[in-house]
């Protein structure tokens, strides 16, 4: 099996995706641009972290049947039999439900406090987020969330992924830069359509050697059962 990869962005950018085995990706927020794919089964129903709302979450949850979502994020350990009760909803309605830890207190505890029914969301240092449980405390399945291409491909080396989404390369797109397999750097021909499409293929050759681990084949296939 390949890690599942998707991408949520404009129509256009999960088009040319789509072309090299990516899933359409979105935010509860914002269907309209996956409203022409397929989506049930096979999609990834992101979330608006910073200003959450679980009913709009578990309404488009019910409506589009993604193959991943995530539950909000664990930004404190007192919310989180909250927050499970949340996942035990949305898991009716999708295959996998990952659960973001951030609040330091779970470090070392993850294993005792959420369910193993769950995977986990691996908030990829940004600007803009991140996490401070450590990578150590990531004992089962991963989903990549966000980030630099080259930064998951790091991070796969010491976590169990079994996904990843990944809208960074888009934006530089839109200033003529490509991701070529290290770094972003200016497009010989330029171009947004070049730029996404020797991206994704770049990004694509990363992980082309990357070993999948038994514990996420197993789930992979307990779930496709």
């Amino acid at each position: 099996m390949e890690v599942f990869k998707f991408i949520a962005h404009s129509r256009k950018a999960i088009c040319i995706a789509a072309e090299h085995g990516w899933y359409p990706g979105a935010r509860y927020t914002n269907l309209r641009d996956v409203k022409t794919f397929d989506f049930e089964g096979v999609g990834f129903l992101d979330i608006d972290w910073k200003n959450y709302d679980f009913s709009r979450h578990i309404d488009a949850a019910a409506q589009k049947k993604p193959k991943m979502t995530i539950a909000r994020d664990v930004e404190c350990i007192f919310k989180l039999d909250q927050i499970l009760r949340e996942a035990e909803q949305l898991a009716l309605h999708s295959d996998y439900v990952a659960i973001v830890p951030k609040d330091p207190l779970l470090n070392g505890r993850i294993s005792e406090l959420i369910p193993s029914d769950y995977i986990l969301g691996y908030s990829v240092p940004t600007r803009y987020g991140g996490t401070k449980v450590s990578l150590q405390s990531f004992d089962r399945p991963v989903h990549l969330l966000g980030g630099r291409p080259d930064v998951q491909r790091q991070l796969a080396e010491k976590l169990k992924v079994i996904s990843l989404d990944c809208n960074r390369f888009t934006f530089d797109a839109r200033f003529g830069d490509y991701f070529d397999g290290e770094t972003f750097r200016p497009h010989p021909k330029g171009g947004y359509e070049n730029c996404l499409t020797e991206s994704l293929r770049n990004i694509n050759r990363l992980w082309d050697d990357y070993i999948v681990h038994d514990e996420v084949r197993k789930l992979a296939k307990l779930v496709t059962l």
